[in-house]
């Protein structure tokens, strides 16, 4: 396992990868480390980032493992699915995967999402549009989803 920090707008990022593709991203809070391995996955990934943060990049290619069960796999496919600067709930991320009942299942998917901002979870709230559970904190989802509505 490879890790890799960056400065963002939102704080530190860990990334980390198996060396071919990123299998994590985590915001941290104080690092104190970086990484001395050279991975092209990692600059790729750091590239695409600073212009998600600049508002340039709204479809992220760099190469991605984001390893859980067949129902996780399939809630985080579905995430990839909503557009840049929009926002889905829970329930319809249920339906889409064919159990509309699960929203807090898919909750629980998307608390185990390994890869954020990429598999952007953060564009998943409540049925009422209320901004619900994020692993980096409700004031970052907040951040990500005005960042996305200025950049249009």
């Amino acid at each position: 396992m490879y890790f890799y920090f960056m400065d963002s707008p939102l704080g530190s990022i860990r990334l980390t990868s198996d060396g071919e593709a990123i299998t994590g991203l985590h915001f941290v809070e104080n690092d104190g480390e970086t990484a001395a391995e050279n991975i092209p996955v990692f600059e790729c990934c750091v590239k695409e980032l600073n212009e998600y943060f600049i508002g340039a990049r709204k479809i992220f290619t760099v190469k991605t493992k984001n390893a859980g069960t067949e129902f996780m796999e399939k809630c985080w496919r579905q995430l990839l699915s909503i557009p840049y600067g929009t926002t889905r709930s829970y329930r319809d991320i249920a339906g889409w995967v064919g159990n509309p009942n699960a929203a807090r299942a898919v909750g629980g998917a998307n608390n185990k999402n390994n890869i954020s901002i990429i598999y952007p979870c953060h564009r998943v709230v409540g049925k009422n549009g209320d901004l619900t559970g994020y692993g980096g904190g409700l004031w970052r989802k907040e951040w990500l989803l005005k960042h996305e509505a200025a950049h249009l």
